[in-house]
């Protein structure tokens, strides 16, 4: 059964009810996802949105992390939290006839999380451990950096997960802020699958969504890409330069030609071995055992970014073929044999993006998020299949902005 759009009256709003029925197994899952609540609203201290994430993991007030983690167990109930740059999710999976054991301990995390000083210092160590231990994962340090470059004086220049200066001011007030703030029901996006009839769920999360404050939605603020190239490099007590690079790509998330950009992204960077990046790099010229490059367009931002790994003394070069490749590929475009190849292996290998119920649910999700009509994926499939060469050498050489390269780089 194809994912549907269903909706759930709340007082005087609509929540958006995403459901899919899987009978193969008697397994639910299901998400609450809030919209605009992702690192993307960490404009006073980076990692807050991470953090507070962190800070559901914890349980409950009344129970908890430990015995609320024992009460899920004992069910086979899974509880978590986490964000991505514009949401953030709360999702449970359980067996079907623990839906309701699990919704009630679902219901209890809403309503009171572990707001304590205790688990927010649980939090904070645990948190800048990890940062500590990544001030030595040059690709993390390079690819933060690259951002920083981009996307600078805007919260898009701030790592997701903080740094260990901004996770050491969060306090428990500003925890409080943040929940407040954006688990409510205004942002609300239900996504939920699997072996469970969907009326009488709703009714039995209704009963959640109706205790939750209803709080007010905005509109995710869109930040342009730096277009001034710079370069920075780091210096780091390391064997190889890790490269990382970016620049604008003007496109909006919801524009009609973005199965164009995915098909030009795929032969530049993003297709592994054939693509132009791998060939030139790899290949060719034995710079880097892998060069991968993709195009990243979602409602806050829209920026090409790319990666490769070097030996020290070929740093230089490998940043000269990066440049020669991109200029190369906007001023002549693609062969009819790499649009043929790319045409082949993403209509092939379709079948795998929608092998399990969360992969189709969460396609479905972002149909509905970007306001695309239900089934718009079959579409951009039929378009991509029906590509014309002309048409997208048309459209890469339309998008010069790629060549206005910044670097980002650690190095000995």
């Amino acid at each position: 059964m194809a994912a549907t759009i269903q909706h759930l009256q709340i007082g005087d709003m609509k929540v958006p009810v995403i459901f899919e029925s899987d009978t193969r197994l008697p397994l639910v899952a299901m998400q609450f996802t809030f919209t605009n609540s992702g690192s993307i609203t960490d404009t006073t201290k980076a990692g807050l949105a991470k953090f507070s994430a962190r800070v559901m993991g914890e349980g409950t007030k009344e129970l908890g992390s430990s015995a609320f983690a024992e009460a899920l167990e004992a069910k086979a109930i899974h509880i978590s939290a986490s964000t991505g740059t514009e949401t953030f999710i709360v999702e449970m999976s359980c067996l079907k006839e623990e839906f309701e054991e699990g919704l009630k301990h679902f219901d209890a995390l809403l309503k009171d999380p572990n707001l304590s000083e205790e688990a927010i210092n649980k939090v904070k160590k645990t948190t800048i451990g990890s940062l500590s231990g990544k001030e030595n994962d040059y690709d993390y340090v390079a690819s933060n950096e690259l951002m920083s470059l981009l996307f600078k004086d805007t919260v898009l220049a701030n790592p997701a997960s903080g740094t260990i200066a901004s996770v050491q001011g969060i306090e428990l007030d500003d925890v409080k802020a943040f929940i407040k703030e954006h688990l409510v029901s205004s942002r609300l996006i239900v996504v939920i699958g699997g072996d469970i009839d969907i009326e009488s769920a709703k009714e039995k999360i209704a009963k959640v969504i109706e205790a939750m404050p209803k709080g007010q939605s905005s509109d995710i603020g869109n930040y342009a890409v730096n277009n001034n190239p710079q370069e920075s490099v780091l210096k780091k007590e390391t064997e190889q330069a890790y490269i990382y690079f970016g620049s604008p790509y003007h496109m909006v998330d919801d524009s009609p030609e973005n199965y164009k950009a995915k098909v030009a992204s795929f032969i530049l960077g993003t297709g592994g071995f054939g693509s132009r990046l791998m060939e030139e790099i790899r290949v060719k010229r034995g710079l880097a055992y892998s060069a991968y490059a993709t195009v990243n367009i979602s409602k806050s931002s829209s920026y090409f970014k790319g990666f490769l790994q070097t030996k020290i003394e070929s740093r230089e070069e490998a940043e000269k073929t990066v440049k020669e490749v991109i200029a190369d590929f906007v001023t002549n475009g693609v062969t009819k044999e790499e649009l043929a190849q790319t045409k082949m292996f993403m209509l092939g290998s379709e079948p795998l993006r929608v092998e399990t119920m969360s992969q189709r649910l969460n396609r479905t999700f972002l149909e509905f998020y970007k306001g695309q009509e239900l089934g718009y994926s079959a579409k951009e499939l039929k378009l991509i299949s029906e590509l014309k060469l002309k048409d997208l050498n048309a459209f890469i050489k339309s998008h010069k902005e790629i060549n206005e390269l910044s670097f980002a780089v650690v190095t000995k």
